[in-house]
């Protein structure tokens, strides 16, 4: 059977056994919808954001993309972040990145003729990395140069959506927080918190 017969075999599975656990669980779950967090993730297929919180659907309101970016002139995130905030009125807008980031590998790396697309999208992430060269320059291993820089997108994403009048006009704001996801240990690790005075040192 191949992998999307699978997944719709899967999916019949899943939802039966929920349906045998809660009898109510899909009556209310079509009612609406009312998260309490945004997240905003990377693409990649080995960090979903439900699982590695061990999230339920309805929990949280999910924007993925290459690298967790957040341009602050791009329509397609902002329109999330926008209905997020002022209609779902969600308490926190968390960016996880992950390390070993393939984004945050390439912005490192020359541009390839043939992702023209990708490219255009993590020139920020490169331009960030040429602004922290040195401190890159630091780690003697492309992994520790990755990892870190990993981390310093997410705190750049993060004083992103900080700056954003969606989020500094609303009352209450909501919290953003910057998480890193390790696919090493399968923990996450806070590089940024939302809440006052607890700020890690090692952001």
């Amino acid at each position: 059977m191949n992998l999307p017969r699978q997944m719709l075999a899967a999916n019949a599975e899943w939802a039966e056994e929920t349906l045998a656990r809660d009898p109510l669980f899909f009556k209310e779950l079509s009612q609406g919808q009312n998260p309490q967090v945004l997240w905003i993730g990377c693409s990649d297929s080995r960090v979903p954001a439900e699982t590695i919180t061990h999230c339920q659907p309805g929990d949280l309101f999910v924007h993925r993309n290459i690298a967790n970016l957040f341009p602050p002139d791009d329509d397609n995130c902002a329109s999330v972040l926008e209905y997020a905030v002022r209609v779902l009125k969600v308490g926190h807008v968390i960016v996880c990145g992950h390390y070993g980031c393939g984004g945050v590998r390439a912005a490192l790396l020359p541009p390839s003729p043939e992702l023209p697309h990708v490219n255009r999208r993590i020139a920020p992430l490169c331009a960030l990395a040429q602004m922290h060269r040195h401190e890159l320059d630091v780690h003697a291993s492309e992994d520790g140069r990755i990892n870190r820089l990993a981390e310093l997108n997410v705190l750049e994403q993060v004083q992103r959506l900080r700056d954003t009048a969606i989020v500094r006009e609303s009352r209450p704001a909501p919290l953003v927080h910057g998480w890193i996801f390790s696919l090493d240990d399968g923990r996450i690790n806070v590089v940024a918190s939302g809440y006052s005075g607890d700020e890690p040192a090692s952001a």
